[in-house]
């Protein structure tokens, strides 16, 4: 099932062919796709079941990205692209074997078109790749027809059977003239880059003729041909024969916030797409221009040869700063893409307004929500505060800090208690407040604007008992309660301490049940830490000969008993203890570990 920020992110996508980037949660992409329709394709993984290396696939999916193109042949190729740059995991492991094909012109005295899977460096022709298999051999049969090449195996001494068919030029038994070979290459090649419109008139034309004739069965084999061949040819902007490194830049501005795409041009493929959103008081035409002309000083960064912007762009001042041609197209090619640029840039802004407005209902909204149930006025910044210890011993206390309902880490602080040797939780908040809240006026620093305590009454009078009594700060305060299930119920507040119900539902609930996780959480860790470090010490102090020096010396040096008793007499003896000394502690805590994995069984009477 889709978390909720997958399924805001679901319900932007818009009904178009493209490609999709499926992340993970460290933000690497693990798989690349292609859609005719990314709608319904991406929906499929989060609303269908799956099993095997699909299922496993979605169950690593946190976030995923798209780009818009105009067809879905744009999608395949620009899909190709991707998967070769970004390598995905889940592409090698669900695709592992295929491949697309390519139609070749050999580089050889009597070339030969051939579909291959592979492109090397050898002087050839290679057009593709092609996403239909099938339409590609059916267009290399019609080009051996129509504009032959060498369909033998070479010099034989006799005519093969294509010669007599007009499918060879004769290599298997004569000399033929390169001049020949260089005109049919030609054809086919303005043929395989789209200028099919001949061959696709001649063969309507026959099939109309079979038609008339009623050969149906013939009509509808050169109506198939006609389709074959609009698939494999078709002019696509993702790659063409235009090989000058160019950059498109474009934008879409809405509400204050400016959307920036730039495709890559490469080897005439999109191999690059980056993206920029930022708000903005100027124009958006005076952002994007400065904004190209800083992106170009980065480090490492190369300038193109060309550099594709809108209209409304001050093209003259870029291209005297760049030194680069910066240039608008009008129409064709360039300007497709640069409408493509156009279209990613709107949907990414469109996302990002409806992602902000599910942050806003989760974060300041929610934070409202609490605000107004206690009837206190609106805040931004609430503290939490939770005690641990086990038994009365290694007593500490935690704090974590929300702002606008989002946790800030950096302002979470732990506190070791010491006025405070037992479980007492009126003595254990009364220390903790003392100290954060004097350390606060002291500092001049900013006070939160709501306080809250993970438990009841006790906890929430000890902190009014310091905040008002001691501090005269009047810091609304509520206390955290939960139900017979452990889990988050309502609000202790006011001088009667009566409980406020929030829905269950509702975003300011989950905000206080984050909070009051968070501090437990938060509290736990730190406990443990002090724990294990004190049982540690402990340990160390009952070794005869081991007082606090060599106990310091020791837990810096190695870190655990377990590193300790691994250690060589000779490791512990260059921390200056004795060799007696180092061999009690190395058979003590060797002795302890070995307790531990096999406790002695009771002796049976």
């Amino acid at each position: 099932m889709a978390s909720e920020y997958l399924e805001h992110k679901l319900a932007l996508l818009p009904g178009l062919p493209g490609c999709y980037l499926m992340k993970n949660i460290n933000s690497q992409i693990i798989y690349v796709g292609k859609a005719k329709n990314l709608k319904n394709r991406v929906r499929s993984y989060f609303k269908s079941s799956h099993t095997g290396k699909t299922a496993q696939l979605v169950s690593e999916i946190v976030d995923f990205e798209t780009i818009i193109t105009s067809t879905d042949k744009e999608a395949f190729l620009l899909e190709i692209t991707l998967i070769q740059k970004h390598q995905p995991y889940f592409n090698i492991k669900l695709k592992r074997g295929t491949g697309y094909p390519y139609i070749k012109i050999t580089n050889e005295r009597d070339p030969q078109l051939l579909l291959v899977s592979d492109i090397k460096k050898d002087g050839a022709y290679y057009f593709g790749p092609y996403p239909n298999v099938y339409a590609a051999e059916e267009t290399i049969h019609f080009l051996q027809k129509v504009y032959p090449l060498r369909r033998c195996n070479g010099y034989q001494g006799r005519p093969c059977l294509y010669y007599h068919m007009g499918q060879c030029l004769g290599a298997c038994f004569k000399e033929v003239p390169q001049a020949d070979y260089d005109e049919q290459i030609k054809k086919i090649k303005s043929f395989l880059n789209g200028n099919v419109g001949h061959a696709e008139k001649e063969l309507t034309d026959r099939m109309t003729a079979a038609a008339a004739d009623m050969a149906y069965e013939r009509a509808a084999d050169l109506r198939d041909q006609i389709r074959y061949i609009e698939a494999t040819v078709e002019k696509q902007k993702i790659i063409s024969n235009d090989s000058t490194p160019r950059d498109i830049f474009n934008f879409y501005l809405d509400k204050g916030w400016l959307s920036i795409q730039i495709f890559f041009i490469r080897q005439a493929r999109l191999m690059k797409r980056e993206k920029r959103l930022f708000p903005i008081v100027s124009t958006a035409e005076e952002e994007l221009a400065s904004f190209i002309v800083q992106f170009y000083q980065r480090k490492n960064t190369v300038l193109p040869r060309e550099i594709l912007v809108p209209a409304s762009i001050d093209a003259a001042s870029i291209e005297e700063i760049l030194h680069v041609p910066v240039r608008t197209p009008q129409r064709g090619t360039k300007r497709d893409l640069l409408d493509m640029a156009a279209k990613n840039s709107r949907l990414v802004l469109e996302e990002k307004f409806r992602l902000l407005e599910l942050d806003e209902g989760k974060t300041t909204g929610a934070m409202k929500e609490i605000t107004d149930a206690l009837g206190i006025a609106p805040g931004h910044k609430i503290e939490a505060f939770d005690h641990s210890h086990i038994q009365g011993a290694d007593l500490v206390s935690a704090m974590v800090v929300f702002v606008d309902g989002q946790p800030n880490k950096k302002l979470y602080r732990k506190y070791k208690l010491r006025t405070v040797d037992h479980a007492d939780e009126t003595a254990s908040t009364l220390e903790v407040i003392r100290r954060r809240y004097g350390r606060l006026l002291k500092e001049h620093a900013q006070m939160p604007d709501l306080i809250l305590m993970d438990g009841g009454d006790i906890q929430m009078n000890a902190v009014k008992e310091v905040l008002a009594d001691e501090f005269d700060l009047h810091i609304p305060v509520a206390g955290m309660v939960k139900n017979d299930h452990h889990k988050t119920a309502d609000l202790l507040f006011g001088p009667d301490d009566h409980h406020v119900h929030l829905d269950p539902k509702s975003q300011g609930f989950y905000l206080v049940q984050r909070i009051q996780d968070e501090v437990h959480r938060f509290a736990i860790t730190f406990h443990r830490q002090v724990h294990s470090k004190n049982s540690l010490s402990s340990r160390l102090d009952r070794i005869p000969g081991v007082g606090p020096k060599t106990r310091n010396k020791l837990l810096r040096k190695f870190g655990s008993t377990k590193k300790i008793g691994e250690a060589s007499v000779d490791d512990l003896r260059e921390l200056g203890v004795s060799k007696t000394v180092a061999q009690t502690i190395r058979l003590t805590l060797q002795a302890e570990t070995a307790e531990i994995k096999s406790p002695r069984t009771p002796t049976k009477l």
